[in-house]
């Protein structure tokens, strides 16, 4: 669950479908739910990033053009702790860009490792940006 620092407003709203590389060698991935979706593509470790930093956070399923749930959309803000003393890497943003970069530092991951390569980079994923957010 996302934290709830919301006092100050949230910023850097941002929406992302990922979606698997169609490239026709294999068949895609069909999710029954959200959270199988999720897990396909992000380690427990980054989900746990992801609900601990973002203040907003919402998942959906989105249907390729053969009607399938093959997608995961997602949209997410970052509150502020507000203090002007704090740090820019302190406040939620910057939380998940350090623990994020820690993970992948670390070899934990932030991808699964069918979805990275040895540098934990994102293959076989595609990113989309959206102006069509879910909150």
């Amino acid at each position: 669950m996302p934290n709830s620092d919301n006092t100050f407003g949230t910023h850097n709203k941002q929406t992302k479908i990922i979606s698997q590389e169609d490239d026709g060698s294999t068949t895609l991935t069909v999710f029954a739910n959200v959270d199988a979706a999720k897990t396909f593509f992000f380690t427990d470790e980054a989900l746990a990033v992801l609900d601990e930093t973002c203040t907003i956070l919402e998942w959906a399923l989105v249907n390729d053009g053969n009607g399938d749930a093959t997608k995961l959309k997602s949209t997410f803000a970052f509150g502020t702790k507000g203090d002007p003393s704090i740090a820019v890497e302190d406040d939620w943003a910057g939380q998940y860009n350090s623990r994020k970069t820690q993970l992948i530092d670390k070899g934990t991951g932030f991808w699964t490792k069918t979805q990275a390569d040895a540098n934990d980079k994102a293959i076989k994923i595609n990113f989309a940006d959206s102006s069509d957010h879910l909150v």
